[in-house]
């Protein structure tokens, strides 16, 4: 069975890098039917914090991205982990070294200076014990080969060969007999099964390192799928300029996690030339060799767009479910069942107008206020004495139009025909008009706004914004 795995550091935010490999990682697990696994690499225990947990958490719930196993906490198997070290060290994998940090630095310094990488030189590899200083720290590092290549057959990228002269015998173990990342991540990922680790080809170098872990315990290794970087649209590495912040960022900006997920999965995949896919025929579709080789770029102007194209098509009580936070906050209190029930009259016409939902917050909440209405300074500049009086006069028609003319349709007939009875352009009675029911200068059309609103409460706001 297809096994995956996300596995992020809890020291930060979720970040759209690692939102979109989670969401791949899933999306291969779903297609195959296999099992998504969700662990939380801990081991640094200084940097990890409760407040990152929980935004992981929360990110990969909110996207809907749930998980079959997990979270599981890695820091909870560094007994494990060291025992492995271990292993490899009385089997002849591994090897203790003694080298002090200073002569580290030297030897890095002397790489340097013949304009080498710095690498580890293995001073202790075949030095006998006998050597060892008495009382003398030491880390575990590996044996790992000296020649030939280590290759990744990778699910994305093809075939990357890495010279093992280049690679050096990286630490197993530190001093204070804790294990490292790249010995932590191999032990767990055996240990848990995982048949595919697909994730940032940052970890490219990573993977040739594990493999030779994978090889001195005797161990299948898994397949890789490493996913090139995500950029701006300046060809830039992403960082906050570009747009990018944390998933939690976007979920308290309105954005909807459907269209979060169906932009994520647009950064290095293609899926054909339809431009929105429902989950299912996500799901259905996904694979590897459909991904790109070369750096996504995030647009925040497509996200937006994207985000509207899918609030147009959420059902207006399910909007107005989603809703209700962001307009808690804008109105200073919760929204009452009736207010409810009116803004799902009103999404159809608020819903063509906002691009996520704390601007349809922001220009919906005058539904629910009451008279006298907050008003926009453009908004009150528009009741000036003659579109006062103005109003006033239209009032009486609308008292008087008829139950079945009270529509969309028959309201904006009404306010054309007054507009050329009194001589003047539909908008210089529509524009005053909006502003005392709305205290905008821009809504959905009158109609629609009177329509929801009522004969009752729209008079009411006209004589206030007149009187």
């Amino acid at each position: 069975m297809i096994r995956t795995r996300f596995a992020p550091s809890p020291t930060g935010m979720l970040h759209i890098g690692g939102a979109r490999t989670a969401l791949f990682n899933w999306l291969f697990a779903r297609h195959h039917q296999g099992k998504f696994i969700l662990r939380i690499d801990d081991t640094d225990r200084e940097r990890s914090t409760a407040g990152a947990v929980e935004a992981i958490l929360g990110g990969m719930g909110w996207l809907g991205l749930d998980w079959d196993e997990g979270p599981i906490f890695q820091h909870k198997s560094i007994t494990r982990h060291a025992a492995i070290a271990q292993e490899l060290l009385a089997a002849g994998q591994a090897y203790r070294c003694y080298c002090t940090p200073e002569e580290l630095e030297a030897q890095r310094k002397a790489a340097i200076a013949r304009k080498k990488p710095p690498r580890y030189e293995g001073t202790w590899r075949d030095r006998p014990l006998s050597d060892a200083p008495t009382g003398a720290d030491y880390v575990i590092r590996l044996k790992a080969p000296q020649s030939g290549q280590t290759v990744i057959n990778d699910l994305i990228l093809g075939e990357v060969k890495f010279s093992n002269s280049e690679l050096d015998d990286f630490i197993l173990l530190r001093a204070d007999g804790s294990p490292t990342y790249m010995l932590s991540t191999v032990v767990d990922d055996h240990d848990l099964g995982i048949t595919h680790v697909i994730r940032g080809n940052e970890h490219l170098n990573n993977a040739a390192r594990q493999i030779q872990i994978f090889n001195a315990m005797g161990w299948e290794v898994p397949r890789y799928g490493h996913i090139p970087l995500i950029h701006g649209m300046d060809g830039q590495k992403l960082s906050k300029r570009h747009g990018a912040v944390g998933v939690e960022s976007y979920r308290d900006d309105g954005f909807l996690p459907v269209a979060m997920l169906d932009y994520l999965s647009r950064l290095g995949w293609t899926h054909g030339i339809e431009e929105y896919l429902p989950m299912s025929e996500r799901i259905a579709r996904f694979d590897l060799t459909n991904m790109g080789r070369g750096p996504a770029r995030f647009d925040l102007a497509k996200l937006n767009d994207v985000n509207f194209h899918y609030m147009k098509m959420t059902a207006d009580a399910e909007l107005v479910a989603r809703l209700l936070p962001f307009l808690a906050q804008q109105l200073g209190r919760d929204v009452t069942p009736s207010e409810q029930t009116l803004l799902t009259r009103a999404m159809p016409g608020l819903k063509q107008r906002n691009k996520n939902l704390q601007q349809l917050a922001e220009n919906s909440a005058f539904y629910c206020q009451s008279v006298p209405l907050p008003m926009t300074a453009a908004a009150a500049a528009l009741l000036t004495p003659e579109a006062k009086a103005r109003l006033a006069a239209i009032a009486a028609k609308f008292t008087a139009l008829a139950d079945a003319d009270w529509t969309h349709d028959g309201l904006d007939a009404l306010i054309k025909s007054e507009a050329t009875a009194m001589g003047i352009g539909f908008a210089q009675l529509a524009q005053p008009l909006r502003a005392a029911l709305s205290g905008l200068t821009s809504t959905p059309s009158i109609g629609d706004v009177m329509a929801v609103l009522g004969r009752e409460e729209s008079l009411r706001r006209m004589a206030a914004a007149a009187a």
